[in-house]
């Protein structure tokens, strides 16, 4: 069974700790094993690449790494809130903005 979260790809999500706190951007990965998004622009690091055939020049390339899903919120309208749910008017559950209300896509 897995886990049942409050993110999705393609969401936009503020981190609230950590070295990355404050900044903004799209989730563009989940990985519900270990409990962590990565999130476009935030939490670069610096991946040493040795030479391969498809890269000869190897060198240092920049990727997002991941940050834990607890600390991250989502962000609608510039509002960053926690997310719940309930049910719609279809009857299946939908997330909402424990701030506002508004019903999130």
């Amino acid at each position: 069974m897995q886990k049942k979260l409050h993110i999705k790809v393609g969401d936009t999500v503020r981190v609230i700790a950590g070295e990355s706190r404050n900044s903004e951007g799209k989730v563009l990965r989940i990985d519900r094993a270990k409990s962590r998004v990565v999130i476009e622009g935030v939490n670069v690091v610096k991946k040493h690449v040795k030479p391969s055939a498809s890269n000869p020049q190897g060198g240092i390339e920049e990727k997002e790494a991941g940050v834990h899903i607890s600390n991250v919120m989502l962000v609608s309208g510039g509002v960053a809130s926690r997310v719940g749910r309930t049910k719609g008017e279809n009857g299946k559950l939908v997330r909402v903005l424990k701030k506002n209300g508004e019903v999130v896509k």
